[in-house]
């Protein structure tokens, strides 16, 4: 039959209010059940017994079976059996328990179903917490009280729903179960008529993890059909704060200081994940002022004396000091020294609170938050930002391997589910691959990229450029970016296959937004990229998956692509690298886009530090002069300055080098002893390196004008022949006298 034939409504199929529901038994009734029963049960087999002194014990029974559709001999059965037991209990059905009706489900087993068909419509059942734990037992029930036809119809239409999602065998063989259990909690046949506090109830009840699994698809499907407003989560992820905070969680935290930080969680405008980590770093510094100054209970006792003292309480703060006693058995460096950008991190929360709470009047202004929870600049300078560019073989290994990734490269990495298939399918995982591998955005943006991202534009005729919409950010309001052809045809491929998903909420700006990567109604996971698709992408290049600076990690990636777009043959500006990671400070870009140590070496290299400053000079040998042995009367040895000549043995410390006035040791390459001196065989050529300063440097390289200047500062030095003039004249008189 066609689903279109079953009524859209539904009414409790049996009426008790129209029964005489007394508990206790008539003296007649007592009496018949307990003598003329089993005789006339035991003689009269071939004869219709009459149940006429019993007719309102025994109309609630033929109405619930008239509604399950039972007939024939076993029906008469049952109805003499549960005669049987209402007068071996001397009370009617209307006063059984949940125990006595399990008790009649056990002991009669093969009408166990049926039994607890009765006991459901006739009176319910308190909580499913005590039905036999048979999986059919739920399945068979919900069948039976709702109608097999409807119940059919309504696990059908969930199945589709769950299909179009993305779930597959594993979810959907789940479904009558789950679904027979959620439609009896709530006692009826409608999808509709399901809430959050019966699937809630479904996952607490149950301890399995396939369950819970299918419950969550369950509040998805409800989400998506607009009956509920989110779904539930998973039990270990539900935050403690989703409740009233218990007892536990602010043990020995002052009382007021407990109450205002709760206030402030539950009214501050940051995300969900930075308010519920600064919650529990305030309660730990609440547990610190317990035990250190348990005279003060409030933020508004604080003065600047104990905000300085809490500064440095932060800087000597070690992993789990003044959390919870179960919290530090937890963690394996429980007691070590914590990072200084959690230490940090914890004096931040400090300013927030306050500064918050002093805006919001909560507390009085007694001092300055921003002066007083200011980081020491020695816990500061720790914090280093120093974002990790992979070398460029490594990075070329691991865009060839997610251009060319397939399914098996997943399911080797991924726990596999299902047979060994992955969790999301292939065209997903390949456009995010892609996504991180050549648009440099950070995690939290790929994760939050929009459906229909990407934007082509024509720049000339059969020229296509990508543009990539980048939503808001932690830095940046939302803009759009060029990207290679290769991402935007991905993405273009994944949301051809991609199934129709629920809006999902924007954590940074609140919005319903249809979530690019999302599957079966949820977003990407937050370790899925550096758990999961980064190790996998890793084992099909054949690169490990850390080096010597750490693990590959989804940052990585945006300082390589930044790094190599700053180091191109024709590379991108500072300000065009700042544009295009959406920075707000060019300080941060210069973080990213480092040069590349072969680029630095090509450019020290043409910079030409040592020739600059050591400059060769080719020095002539005369030889025949050194054999002879006439060096200390004639000139043996020539400094070739290009120009000229110098045979002044001491020219590396003459200040009229490279640019000689007239001298006596300087000989013009024009002059005849100059052409004489060049055209000897027997001279030995030689190089020696002379330390040049900047004007000497100009006058060699930049010309006439630098070499006049020079010749022009030094008119009033001594030339090296004036010297030596000076320095033998007191001796050439000295001979004089004497003669």
């Amino acid at each position: 039959m066609s689903t279109s034939k079953i009524p859209s409504t539904w009414e409790w199929p049996i009426d008790a209010t129209q029964y005489d529901r007394t508990h206790r038994l008539t003296s007649s009734e007592r009496r018949f059940l307990a003598v003329e029963l089993p005789s006339r049960i035991k003689f009269s087999k071939t004869r219709q017994l009459s149940l006429a002194v019993v007719e309102r014990l025994v109309r609630p029974m033929h109405d619930v079976f008239d509604h399950i559709e039972f007939q024939g001999p076993k029906r008469r059965s049952l109805v003499f059996y549960l005669l049987e037991e209402m007068g071996r209990r001397d009370h009617t059905l209307w006063a059984w328990t949940d125990t006595d009706w399990i008790e009649l489900v056990e002991s009669r087993r093969y009408d166990g179903n049926r039994i607890l068909a009765a006991a459901f419509l006739l009176r319910g059942f308190d909580t499913l917490e005590g039905l036999p734990k048979r999986r059919q037992v739920f399945s068979c029930l919900a069948r039976r009280v709702f109608g097999f036809k409807r119940f059919a119809a309504t696990e059908k239409k969930v199945k589709a729903r769950l299909r179009e999602l993305g779930y597959r065998h594993r979810t959907l063989r789940l479904v009558p179960l789950t679904l027979a259990q959620l439609l009896l909690i709530v006692r009826s046949p409608r999808i509709e008529d399901i809430t959050e506090a019966a699937l809630i109830q479904l996952q607490k009840r149950n301890g399995t993890v396939a369950i819970e699994n299918c419950v969550i698809a369950f509040s998805r499907v409800l989400v998506s059909e607009g009956i509920i407003d989110q779904h539930v989560r998973r039990l270990g992820l539900q935050t403690k704060l989703m409740h009233s905070a218990p007892s536990i969680i602010v043990a020995d935290v002052p009382a007021e200081w407990a109450r205002l930080v709760r206030y402030w969680h539950d009214t501050a405008t940051l995300s969900p994940r930075c308010r519920l980590r600064m919650y529990y770093q305030l309660l730990s510094v609440g547990r610190w002022l317990h035990a250190t100054r348990p005279q003060i209970e409030s933020p508004a006792q604080w003065t600047r004396a104990v905000a300085a003292e809490a500064i440095v309480m932060c800087v000597n703060l070690k992993c789990c000091e003044w959390a919870l006693d179960s919290t530090a058995r937890r963690f394996p460096d429980s007691g070590k020294l914590m990072s200084a950008r959690t230490r940090v991190g914890v004096i931040y929360a400090m300013r927030t609170f306050f500064r918050d709470l002093q805006h919001w009047e909560a507390i009085p202004r007694s001092f300055d938050p921003h002066i007083a929870f200011r980081p020491p600049r020695s816990l500061q300078s720790l914090i280093g930002f120093d974002p990790q560019v992979l070398p460029d073989d490594v990075w070329a290994k691991l865009i060839w391997a997610g251009l060319n990734l397939i399914a098996a490269d997943l399911s080797a990495q991924g726990r596999p589910r299902d047979g060994g298939a992955h969790y999301y399918p292939l065209p997903l995982v390949r456009a995010l691959s892609v996504a991180w591998l050549f648009s440099g955005l950070r995690w939290d943006e790929i994760r939050r990229l929009r459906l229909g991202c990407v934007r082509w534009q024509e720049n000339a005729p059969g020229e296509r450029v990508c543009l990539l919409s980048i939503p808001v950010n932690k830095t940046s309001t939302a803009f759009s970016k060029p990207v290679d052809t290769i991402v935007g045809e991905m993405i273009e491929i994944w949301e051809r296959e991609r199934p129709e998903q629920v809006k999902l909420i924007d954590s940074k700006t609140g919005e319903l937004v249809d979530y690019l990567f999302a599957y079966r109604s949820k977003s990407l996971g937050y370790q899925y990229l550096n758990k999961v698709l980064i190790p996998s992408l890793c084992a099909k290049a054949g690169v490990p998956n850390q080096d010597v600076r750490g693990r590959i990690t989804s940052h990585r990636a945006r300082s390589t692509i930044a790094t190599q777009l700053f180091n191109a043959r024709e590379p991108m500006s500072l300000f065009e690298v700042q544009s295009w990671l959406g920075h707000k400070n060019p300080s941060s870009t210069q973080h990213y886009a480092k040069i590349n140590p072969s680029k630095l070496t090509k450019s020290y290299e043409k910079a030409g530090y040592f020739e600059r400053n050591i400059r060769a000079i080719e020095v002539l040998i005369d030889q025949d002069v050194v054999r002879k042995g006439l060096a200390a009367e004639e000139a043996w040895k020539f400094f070739d300055l290009g120009h000229g000549y110098c045979t002044y043995d001491f020219f590396d410390q003459c200040p009229h080098r490279m640019a000689c006035p007239q001298c006596s040791f300087y000989v013009a390459k024009e002059s005849t002893r100059a052409q004489m001196l060049e055209a000897k065989a027997n001279l030995l050529k030689l190089r020696q390196e002379i330390p040049l300063s900047e004007p000497e440097l100009a006058a060699v390289e930049d010309g006439l004008i630098a070499y006049e200047k020079l010749i022009a500062n030094l008119r009033d030095v001594p030339t090296p022949d004036h010297l030596l003039q000076i320095e033998t004249a007191p001796v050439l008189r000295t001979k004089e006298s004497e003669n």
